[in-house]
């Protein structure tokens, strides 16, 4: 199954993904989610703002590292695959899409 975006229609699932490293994300996210609601405590409370800022900062980097996990999956196996079919067009969006993941992760 596929989906447009842009005009051009892309896999809506990995490749591939083991168990393990879908396990090991969704635990990252289930602490992320746990960080998000000890910042909301700490507003609630209002606590000094730079402990919130850096409690933020600490969360920036969690989901930053939970992103590098997707994003080397993504390379192992959806890009190598696409690059691999010998399929020009899939090839060619396969890398439009990476220079788009590049410029907006890479701020």
């Amino acid at each position: 199954m596929t989906r447009k975006s842009n005009g051009a229609s892309r896999p809506q699932h990995a490749a591939s993904m083991s168990e393990a490293l879908k396990g090991r994300l969704l635990l990252r996210l289930k602490r992320i989610e746990g960080q998000v609601r000890g910042l909301q405590r700490m507003v609630e409370e209002e606590r000094y703002c730079p402990d919130v800022m850096e409690q933020v900062s600490a969360v920036q980097e969690s989901l930053r590292a939970t992103g590098q996990l997707l994003l080397r999956n993504h390379l192992q196996h959806c890009v190598t695959g696409a690059v691999r079919s010998g399929n020009e067009a899939r090839s060619n969006q396969v890398y439009d899409e990476l220079a788009s993941l590049f410029f907006k992760h890479a701020r």
